[in-house]
Formats: structure tokens, C-alpha cells, sequence
């Protein structure tokens, strides 16, 4: 059994741009390196010039977190938004080509589904084998909407479909995560009470009245869905840029004064395994006189639980960061292992640079299937400097099938235009993208890109040089 780290945020940004420093929202100064990232914002602000202009250009809050987490070693592989909600998936460059068959989906719920203000985004791969869904959701807002909120939450699972035959809706993944702004509120408590458990630090009086709690009690799909402690003070409502909770007199309609919002445990993360794993004693009776035979019978239970249920997952954190207060909610992280036996350990391609690379002349590369999959077409290779930020952010390409020079039972070499090759060089790598499965399944060693000796001859200013060449610049 491997073991990975999963870090997982949710966050109701309230429409405000994003800090300036996040790396104590991602415990980045933390020995304990984590393998994946998952990111889901709520309130994202989506006018509709702000919303094209981060269709073209990318918007803020993505860019903040790869300028973050690119440096270290991450990569974005995938993200989906849906008007103010946005689900990021970073990771690890080394785990990238065992990250397989990605795929987004959403459902919009505000104004009887035709608005996206609220709804859910999610994403689910395969990771090394085993099938993961993270679904990132904003329901409907008010301490009355409690019923509702959990019948939103039943319209997205029913209506949420993948492009899949081993799991084509959310709950068929064998590990699902919900989370987001779910906006359950503290029913009953008068704000007295609520804001004396708080300041006492006494969370658990307060939670058998939290209405996801009491939620669960009713509905079994909920039931199904496990949460941690709910050990760190509610998340929501906070005057903006203080750690008070809401002081401020509302002015509401005609000039009267509006209610002051609770506390409340608004922002959650859970998880569900399919199917559930058995107790770690069950059937197991307790008869102490031959302790060598015990061992060996929990031994064995121990291999038969991880033969039909290979994948664990542990919270080791469930908490929120009190340091951030540009919005009225606060981020809540967890930190989870998932403890997973590995279904494949070599990618679906080896790809590499054959020869000496330059601007000069013509470059081939060279790539072998080392397992079969359902290629297309529409596979290309990315030639990418080393330390690149996402899936797109490619120097150039090349089509696998359009330029292929040479072919053999064991390997296929494609070339790329000389004129495709930026003339100031750099240390880069190739990887082979999957049109079918959405993602990257072979990275090549990194290697080097020599300068251009004809620029250099000629005193090639570089004013003139390609696309490719300012993204090697910047």
C-alpha cells in the first residue's frame, strides 16, 4: 500500500480579489509535502466582463494559486468553472501521467436552474486506478432552506453524468468528496448562546443543532457521507476584514434594521467510500488463548479487506484559517491520506527528444505505447519549458497522427518544425496528451534546447521571435 497526500480547501471568496500570500492557506511552510491539491472557490466575482476576460486570459484566483504552487513542483491539471464557482486540481509533475479519463461536469440550481449563482461543479479522474469524484457545491442560502438545500443537493447527484462506463454519475466513484459552501446554518440557539459556546471554545454544544448534522438523521443518502469534528469555530458570518462576527446594523427595506446572521458551520468538507470497508474487528472473537493464532487471522482479514478494498482514506486535519478576512467566510482545509495500493506504476507512454534540439533544424520525437489505450487523432505532444504551469501552457505542439515520419511495432517518431523551436533555447520536456482521457500520460525526461547558432551569428536580437520565444522570456 502507497500513501498520498490530499489537501483540500474550500473557500466562499464573497467576490473579493485574492490576497496577496497563500502560503499559509496551503501550509506550504509545512515539512509534510502534499501530493494533491484540490481547490473549490464559491462567490468568485463573475460579472460579465470580468467573467470573458478570465475565459481569455485566465482569472485571478487560478493564476494566484499556480504562481504558488508551480515553483514547487505542481502543476494545474485540470479545472472547471461555473460562473462564481471554480474546482482546481493541482499535483505533483510525477504523479501527472497516472492521473487518467479526467472529467468536468456542473449543474446550475439558482432561479429553478437557469442561473449559476449556485449549483455544484465537479471533476473525477482515475488516480493510479482508482476512481475519485470532488464535487464542489454553493446551495441555497437562509436559515429556513435547510429541507431545500439537501434536495439541491439530491437534483446535482441525479443530474451530474461523466462520459464513463466504470462510473458515470458521482456516487458510482469509489471515493467521492462534497464540500464547498453547503450554507447549513445553527438552527434553534439564540446568538447569546451560539456567541458564549464560541468564545468558550465549547463547539460540541452547538452541534447537535447544526442543521447538516440533523440533516443526516433524515435523509440515508446523507448518512452516507462522513465528516470530521467539527473542532474549530464556525466559518460564517464575519465583518470583512476583522475575526468578529457579523456587528454590523443592517439597513434593510423602507430603512429598517435587518437581522444580524449566526454563526454557522457554513463551509464543509466530507467524503463517502464505495462500498464502505468493513470494521477492522468484525466477526473477530474475543478468545485470548492462542495470540499467535489471532495475529495470523487478523493478518489474513487484514489481506482479503485490502484484496476486495484497496484504497483507505484518514483525516489527519478537518480546520479553518482564521488569518484570511477579505471575505465574510473563512477558508476551511483538509488534509487527508489516501492509502492506496497502486493499480498501474508505468505510464500508457514513453516520450522522448531524439537527437540534439534547436532552432537549426528540424527536431524528432520519439514515443512508445507501453500499454494499450483508445488513442486518437486528435493526440498531440507538447514540447513544455521545465516548471510549466498547466496542461496549457505549451511552448508548441505536434499532432501524433498529421506528423509522424517513422514507424515500427515498438516505436513512432513525429516531427516538429525547426521554425516551431524557440531560437533562445532552455531546458524543457515533452508530453503526450490524451484527447480521450483529457489528460497528459507521458512526460519525457527533461533535456536541453540549445540555442540558435545561426541567431547568434547573425546578432538576432530576439525583437522578432515567435510566440514561443516570449513565453521562454517570460
Amino acid at each position: 500500500m502507497d500513501t498520498f497526500r490530499l489537501f483540500m480547501v474550500t473557500w466562499n471568496v464573497a467576490t473579493a480579489e485574492p490576497p496577496d500570500d497563500i502560503m499559509s492557506l496551503l501550509q506550504l511552510n509545512s515539512q509534510e509535502k502534499s501530493d494533491v491539491y484540490v481547490i473549490g472557490l464559491q462567490e468568485v466575482r463573475a460579472t460579465p466582463l470580468k467573467f470573458a476576460t478570465d475565459v481569455a486570459f485566465g482569472d485571478s484566483w487560478s493564476c494566484l494559486f499556480m504562481d504558488t504552487l508551480t515553483p514547487l513542483g505542481y502543476i494545474k491539471v485540470s479545472s472547471v468553472r461555473m460562473q462564481g464557482l471554480l474546482l482546481l486540481l493541482f499535483s505533483k509533475l510525477e504523479h501527472v501521467p497516472f492521473i487518467r479519463d479526467i472529467r468536468t461536469t456542473y449543474t446550475r440550481t439558482g432561479i429553478c436552474g437557469y442561473w449559476g449563482n449556485k449549483g455544484g461543479v465537479s471533476m473525477r479522474f482515475f488516480f493510479y486506478g482508482h476512481s475519485l469524484c470532488f464535487l464542489n457545491c454553493h446551495l441555497t442560502a437562509h436559515i429556513h432552506y435547510a429541507s431545500e438545500r439537501v434536495e439541491e443537493f439530491e437534483h446535482i447527484l441525479n443530474s451530474q453524468m461523466f462520459d464513463s462506463k466504470d462510473a458515470p454519475s458521482v456516487l458510482d466513484h469509489k471515493l467521492v468528496f462534497w464540500f464547498g459552501d453547503l450554507n447549513f446554518r445553527i438552527d434553534d440557539h439564540g446568538m447569546h448562546f451560539i456567541r458564549n459556546c464560541i468564545n468558550s471554545k465549547k463547539f460540541n454544544l452547538l452541534w447537535s443543532k447544526d442543521q447538516l448534522t440533523m440533516m443526516k438523521k433524515k435523509f440515508p443518502r446523507l448518512q452516507q457521507f462522513e465528516e470530521g469534528p467539527l473542532d474549530f469555530q464556525p466559518t460564517y458570518k464575519y465583518d470583512l476584514n476583522s475575526d468578529e462576527y457579523d456587528s454590523r446594523l443592517q439597513t434593510a427595506w423602507f430603512g429598517l434594521i435587518g437581522k444580524k446572521r449566526k454563526p454557522a458551520w457554513c463551509d464543509r468538507i466530507l467524503w463517502r467510500m464505495n462500498p464502505k470497508p468493513p470494521p477492522e474487528n468484525e466477526d473477530k472473537e474475543p478468545d485470548g488463548d492462542d495470540d499467535d493464532d489471532d495475529d495470523d487471522d487478523e493478518e489474513e482479514r487484514f489481506k482479503e479487506a485490502m484484496d476486495e478494498f484497496p484504497l483507505g482514506v484518514v483525516q489527519d486535519t478537518y480546520t479553518s484559517n482564521m488569518e484570511y478576512s477579505t471575505s465574510d467566510h473563512k477558508p476551511v482545509m483538509g488534509i487527508f491520506r489516501l492509502e492506496l495500493r497502486k493499480m498501474y506504476e508505468t505510464p500508457l507512454v514513453c516520450v522522448s527528444a531524439e537527437g540534439e534540439w534547436s532552432a537549426d533544424m528540424d527536431a524528432v520525437v520519439t514515443y512508445r505505447i507501453l500499454e494499450q489505450f483508445l488513442s486518437s487523432t486528435w493526440d498531440w505532444i507538447g514540447l513544455y519549458k521545465v516548471g510549466f504551469q498547466s496542461v496549457s501552457d505549451y511552448i508548441t505542439y505536434t499532432w501524433v497522427k498529421d506528423d509522424q515520419v517513422a514507424f515500427s511495432n515498438d516505436v513512432i517518431q513525429v516531427y516538429v518544425s525547426k521554425e516551431e523551436i524557440p531560437v533562445q533555447g532552455g531546458e524543457c520536456v515533452l508530453c503526450y496528451y490524451s484527447s480521450n482521457l483529457q489528460c497528459i500520460v507521458g512526460i519525457s525526461e527533461p533535456f536541453k534546447v540549445h540555442e540558435s547558432q545561426a541567431a547568434i551569428e547573425e546578432g538576432f536580437l530576439f525583437e522578432n521571435t515567435s510566440r514561443l520565444d516570449r513565453a521562454l522570456e517570460s
